[in-house]
């Protein structure tokens, strides 16, 4: 194994930008802030925008997705090219 091309892998403390809310785990990520934890270390800050603790899967606030809207928006695209087709092989056979 090479020496010095492996990242550091230390814990760093995550704090989520959304909602103030800080976890500490182990990462290899390079942050430029330390914040001090609850155990009066000092960690690597890395802020991230969105976690689980904002996250719509996580906090059960999913955006319901409109399956009826888009099964009618399919057929003003397409329903009419299968209404045309039959109405051209009805003529065809008459």
């Amino acid at each position: 194994m090479q020496a010095d091309i492996h990242p550091d892998y230390r814990y760093v403390v995550f704090q989520d930008t959304s909602s103030g809310d800080t976890f500490i785990t182990r990462s290899t990520i390079e942050t430029s802030e330390t914040t001090t934890w609850t155990d009066g270390n000092e960690y690597p800050l890395a802020k991230v925008e969105i976690s689980a603790f904002t996250h719509p899967f996580f906090t059960g606030q999913m955006k319901i997705v409109d399956t009826a809207g888009r099964v009618e928006r399919f057929e003003r695209r397409y329903g009419s090219r299968k209404k045309k087709s039959k109405a051209t092989s009805e003529e065809a056979q008459s």
